[in-house]
């Protein structure tokens, strides 16, 4: 097959030679191992027409006159290079040999982001290269900065979170029904196969295999024959969320008897890292086997999964990391000699796919995949029954509250595992049974999914420049939730019985109250999702011009089965509940015009309908079918539009964007005092939800990559945004002493969205050695990042008494009101990173050792995330606490954890 393709295009090259005096000028793109590199980008100065290498490597350009010329080559993963060479009036042909590209050794930095990929096509990729001229050459300046340095504190590009992402594998979105957010965990540990996307689209730029969200779309394609046949083994070690990671990696290529053949398997351990309290060990496999029955047809099937065992770190108060350090996490206490940490995840979610790939005709390919993920999500936290709240943060434990001095507050500043056992072996002597129960016990909440999901890509090319791409997708979710004992701290059993309301039982149904280890108590019930999806995309490429479409519809339906008839909820608590029903639809589109060769004018618009989430729908599901009031699809509006330069010395992207999210519904859960003491006072757990909630997103990009030298590139990045609330919702809560409560208008209208700086910079110098050795420091500056409020408090039920028909508290003025209720902004923070590494080639076997330190000087004052705590939602209440020298309740918050490292050194064969 490279035989003929070889002399096809000999065969090519010959008319321009016999026809024209001028010159064709022809070259074999190749990797190191002598490899040939299919789609690298090959770029001409002199010329407003790029190309790109074909599936042997070779590329040409015909029709030169005598002169000098320049070309930039590039691939994915790999150095650039340029080249120079002339162009004589007596040549007709000129052949520039192989060019070698060597591997990008920054791409085995091994910073822990998961989606650290560039743009890499494989086999199998677009049937239709766009003759533009823009062709994707991996992620750009600003988007590989946002992933690396500025991505490592928590920058959200635009504002965007997770519930904005779509990740797929083979058409199998990784999103979770429960809150729309990806669980990165499902594969984490297996970077050696998810390096590199098959697709990766940011923002509302269309793809072709999803119509996608806000924040972009990553497309996995784990057809074993796309990845490079070699061995891989490598160990990291970090000091970040554990200690120690090895990975190994077999690819056998496409073998004669067309069989194809990747594995892969990691672990992730260690104990001592910088938070106290904090271990992890985690495994992780991935297999994919590939039978290829012909040019025509495969079947791939992929397994994938990563049982992961991982300790939290806790939120504190001001006032407590003053006392005890930012290392500080309340979560832990010593036992028997050991560190034992009361939040432990334990999730192993593993999937199971079956692709079937089958070229139609000469221009069309059918992929069909169809995938079935299940496991379990479990999440520990202690529980208590008519005893005292064994957390060593509780308000009344620190020393403001002042029943403890500092000293006394650090002595007991951990959990006391040992209180907590004695308790209970007191019970078991007790005479009076009603107390013999357990007073302390350490209760998991489990979510275990079922997930079969089917779904369809369809792709032809109508004509050379017009293709059409089809997606369809199917799903169904059956997800079982509820909380069991895992460990009854010494007792004989526990009590399912609600100590917050007189001790009425969690399920009337079942007079047995007593509960054992591995037992379903306080709540259980099941979710049922079927969504049906259809996206239909079309590009249609001209001259100068370049022009994408993408629709897309969507149904979904979905209701709740209570398996608990609570003793508050007797009707609303069991059984299944009414089917909840959402129409979704979207359009999107781009548009490229084509200024030359190097500059381009890109826009991309969206407009599309999001529908709500399970956390969204029910206010409470643990306790009851109530739909969230006010709860509607999102409606996403967004458009961006950039100049993009891809020039040898410069690349350039500038990029303006406006976004806005209609009719959001945000849920939070916490502790509440709705009003002070004389007054009728109340306190109870409840679940608020702001309803009806619209935001802005708008800001400019600038991301460059210039070469200052052959060796030495200078790298920048500025992002400049504004998020924002642009009205006043409505507010409302649900408890299980008043059910629903309605708080009126929000007055949040341009509160900032918190959990990322809106404003970032960063500039960054690499240098890359011939001896293949590289180096490099970025300084990242942070700015605007906000707390995020209580929604209650910025209600009119902060400074009205209850009842009374609207009358004010004492001493309310507009002043103090705007005082109270003001949003928190941080400081701004810089900070730098650094990177070295290199590579060694023993014939056959390639080594590299890397090296990257986060946040070298060690700045603990950068606020990762945080909330503010709604416990006192009355004027009387919320001024003492302002007035007081150190709040009882302040906000509740995370910092960054200083300097951090991580190291890798790998074998490659």
């Amino acid at each position: 097959m490279i035989k003929k393709l070889s002399l096809i295009s000999l065969f090519t090259l010959m008319p321009a030679s016999f026809y024209f005096a001028q010159t064709t000028v022809y070259a074999y793109v190749k990797d190191q191992d002598g490899k040939p590199l299919e789609k690298a980008e090959v770029d001409l100065a002199q010329s407003s027409n790029d190309v790109a290498a074909d599936k042997i490597g070779y590329f040409q350009f015909v029709d030169l006159k005598p002169g000098h010329y320049l070309i930039t080559v590039t691939k994915p993963s790999f150095e650039s290079k340029i080249l120079e060479f002339d162009v004589t009036a007596d040549e007709k042909r000129k052949d520039l040999g192989v060019i070698t590209l060597n591997y990008n050794l920054g791409s085995d930095a091994g910073v822990i982001v998961i989606d650290d990929s560039a743009n890499d096509t494989e086999d199998g990729g677009s049937s239709m290269q766009p003759t533009v001229g823009l062709l994707s050459s991996g992620r750009d300046a600003f988007q590989n900065v946002s992933a690396f340095e500025l991505g490592a504190y928590w920058f959200r590009p635009r504002g965007v979170d997770n519930r904005f992402e779509d990740v797929l594998f083979n058409g199998v979105s990784m999103s979770k029904n429960d809150d729309g957010k990806i669980d990165f965990n499902n594969w984490g540990g297996l970077n050696d196969v998810t390096r590199y996307p098959y697709e990766n689209v940011d923002n509302i730029t269309p793809s072709e295999y999803t119509f996608g969200n806000l924040g972009g779309a990553v497309y996995y394609n784990t057809r074993a024959s796309s990845y490079r046949k070699q061995t891989s083994l490598a160990y990291s070690f970090t000091n970040r969320s554990y200690l120690h990671r090895a990975i190994a990696t077999y690819s056998s290529g496409l073998t004669k008897n067309g069989w194809a053949f990747t594995f892969s398997a990691s672990r992730r351990w260690g104990d001592r890292a910088i938070l106290d309290g904090v271990y992890q060990d985690a495994y992780a496999y991935f297999a994919s086997i590939e039978k290829k029955f012909s040019d025509r047809h495969s079947i791939n099937l992929t397994a994938f999964g990563s049982p992961t065992y991982r300790a939290s770190n806790s939120p504190n108060t001001q006032e407590v990391y003053d006392l005890m350090g930012k290392n500080y996490n309340s979560y832990w206490g010593w036992q028997d000699g050991e560190k034992r940490n009361s939040r432990i995840r334990n999730v192993y979610e593993p999937v199971f796919m079956l692709t079937d790939y089958l070229k139609v005709g000469k221009n069309s390919n059918w992929i069909n995949t169809v995938s079935y993920q299940f496991g379990s999500d479990a999440r520990s936290r202690l529980d208590w029954f008519h005893a005292a709240d064994p957390n060593p943060t509780y308000y009344r434990k620190l020393p403001s509250f002042g029943l403890l001095t500092a000293d006394e507050f650090r002595e007991q500043a951990q959990i006391d595992w040992n209180y907590m056992y004695n308790s209970n072996r007191l019970n078991l002597t007790n005479m009076d049974k009603s107390k013999r129960g357990a007073s302390y016990t350490l209760v998991e909440d489990v979510n275990k999914d079922k997930t079969f999901n089917f779904a369809s890509h369809f792709d032809t090319r109508l004509k050379d420049n017009w293709k059409l791409n089809i997606n369809f997708n199917y799903q169904n979710l059956k997800s079982d939730n509820f909380r069991r004992i895992k460990d009854l701290l010494g007792a004989n059993y526990a009590n399912n019985l609600n100590a917050f309301n007189n001790d009425v039982q969690y399920n009337v149904d079942d007079p047995n109250t007593e509960v054992r280890v591995g037992d379903r108590t306080q709540y259980s019930y099941e979710l049922t999702k079927n969504h049906y999806s259809l996206n239909i995309s079309t590009e249609v490429d001209f001259n100068k011009w370049n022009v994408v479409a993408s629709v897309f519809s969507s149904y979904s339906e979905s209701y709740r089965d209570g398996k608990f008839r609570s003793a508050l909820f007797m009707d609303n608590s069991k059984g299944k509940s009414a089917v909840y029903s959402a129409l979704d639809a979207g359009i999107k589109g781009k548009i490229t015009y084509k200024i030359n060769g190097k500059n381009f004018i890109v826009y991309n618009g969206a407009l599309f309908s999001l529908a709500p989430t399970f956390n969204e729908i029910f206010i409470n599901p643990r306790v009851g079918d109530f739909l969230t009031p006010g709860v509607k699809n999102q409606v996403i509006n967004s458009n961006d539009i950039s100049y993009i330069m891809r020039g040898q010395i410069l690349k350039l992207r500038v990029s303006g964007y406006y976004t806005t999210i209609s009719n959001s519904t945000e849920i939070s859960r916490y502790y509440l005092a709705v009003s002070s003491n004389n007054t009728g006072s109340y306190n109870t757990l409840v679940n608020e939800a702001m309803s009806g909630a619209d935001k802005r997103y708008i800001g400019a990009e600038l991301g460059f990559d210039v070469k200052v030298t052959p060796t030495i590139n200078a790298v920048g990045v500025a992002s400049i945004g504004e998020y924002k609330f642009t009205n006043t919702p409505n507010v409302y809560t649900f408890d299980d002493l008043n059910a629903f409560r309605s708080y009126g208008k929000a007055n949040i209208k341009d509160y900032k969205v918190a959990g990322t700086p809106q404003k970032a910079f960063s500039l960054g110098l690499k240098y890359n050695s011939p001896k293949y050795w590289w180096v490099g420091a970025s300084a990242n500056y942070l700015m605007d990042q906000y707390l995020d409020f209580s929604a209650i408090n910025k209600t009119a039920a902060m400074y009205t008494i209850p009842n009374t028909g609207g009358m004010l508290y004492d001493g309310v003025t507009p002043e103090l009101v705007q005082m109270l209720t003001a949003q928190t902004k941080f400081d701004d923070q810089f900070m730098l990173n650094a990177n070295a590494g290199k590579s060694f080639q023993f014939g056959k076997y390639r080594v590299g050792v890397s090296i990257s330190v986060n946040n070298i000087l060690n700045n603990r004052n950068y606020v990762t995330g945080g909330f503010e705590q709604g416990r006192y939602a009355n004027f009387p209440d919320a001024l003492a606490e302002y007035q007081r020298g150190t709040p009882y309740f302040g906000p509740k918050l995370w910092y960054d954890r200083g300097r951090t490292f991580f190291t890798n050194v790998y074998l490659r064969f």
